[in-house]
């Protein structure tokens, strides 16, 4: 692996490497009817209601579509996603927003930079109301910009000297990954505050990442972060395991201790539940959507017996009710 910054940039990006898992097609025992996973191209949006298991496509797109970062607007009718479109470099990735009602796609960016991990503002949705924060390479490494939620208005708002990512949003918060460790800083601006200190913080070995936290998420008040540590990197998927820790710093809690290679944990609106991706289980590749408590409790995998072999999950988020899951998915072609 090639380790210069770009590379290191991109990595901090996402967990894990990209394998799937073993599945099969299944019949309900009570309706007889086949379920199915929609097909159109080789990426899409899905909504997965938790309670029939029923699978829907909101958005399909033959190219990528950026599998980390899929955020729904607190009044529960936006999703902001990134995809690349007019070609297949980092420049060519680009913000865009879709309704999940009416399915109306909007581009929210459109230059020729890597803009990509777009996080709502709180309260932030409809076209004329809130903001998104983003990643922007624009200039010597990745920082934090800002735009209106139609897209004008964009500027920086906050560069550390080094790559920013892994952005996410609520109350007056909001989280970054920074130097392998997670970062705070107010919506109004001014200094970062470092709130964890992994350790081994850097130290790299046989993973895709080295050592450190990855990919925080605030609870809906703001005042809480979930979390993923590598703390295996002897193990080329990475082995992490999920935290949470307080705002300020304080009570940083272990919620697992699988080492698998797993992460992009998202909170239900309750904030009594988690969602997530597991790449892999000791070298087996998975990709599925588990779910547990805030607590770490009830651990289990929510992903349909009928989803197929080549068809593997990313990044969940809970529908406003939390009774369905939006998440990104990918037909796999070798």
């Amino acid at each position: 692996m090639r380790r210069n910054k770009a590379k290191q940039a991109i990595a901090l990006l996402a967990a894990a490497i990209i394998l799937f898992s073993s599945g099969c097609s299944v019949i309900s025992a009570t309706s007889q009817v086949k379920k199915e996973v929609p097909r159109a191209n080789k990426w899409g949006i899905y909504k997965l209601d938790i309670g029939t298991r029923d699978t829907t496509l909101i958005y399909s797109y033959p190219y990528e579509i950026f599998s980390s970062a899929l955020r729904l607007s607190e009044d529960g009718k936006t999703l902001v996603f990134a995809q690349k479109t007019g070609g297949q470099t980092d420049n060519h990735t680009e913000i865009f927003s879709i309704n999940v009602d009416d399915h109306t796609l909007k581009r929210l960016t459109n230059n020729n930079f890597f803009d990509l991990y777009p996080a709502w503002s709180p309260g932030g949705g409809s076209p004329d109301d809130g903001r998104i924060a983003f990643l922007s390479w624009r200039e010597k490494d990745l920082d934090i910009y800002m735009m209106d939620a139609d897209g004008d208005n964009v500027h920086k708002f906050y560069d550390s000297g080094d790559h920013d990512a892994d952005i996410d949003w609520a109350g007056d918060n909001i989280v970054f990954t920074a130097q392998f460790a997670i970062w705070r800083i107010s919506e109004s601006g001014g200094q970062a505050v470092q709130i964890t200190n992994p350790p081994d913080r850097g130290k790299w070995g046989k993973a895709n990442l080295p050592a450190g936290d990855y990919d925080p998420r605030l609870s809906p008040d703001g005042k809480r972060v979930i979390f993923e540590r590598l703390e295996n990197t002897g193990d080329i998927h990475g082995g992490y395991n999920f935290f949470t820790i307080n705002t300020d710093g304080t009570n940083e809690t272990r919620l697992t201790s699988n080492y698998y290679a797993q992460g992009l944990a998202s909170w239900s609106n309750s904030g009594k539940s988690l969602v997530y991706t597991i790449a892999a289980i000791n070298g087996e590749g998975k990709y599925d959507i588990y779910m547990m408590n805030a607590d770490g409790g009830d651990n289990h995998n929510i992903t349909p017996d009928y989803f197929p072999p080549d068809f593997l999950c990313y990044t969940s988020v809970f529908s406003e009710d939390d009774t369905a899951i939006y998440f990104i998915g990918q037909w796999w072609e070798n």
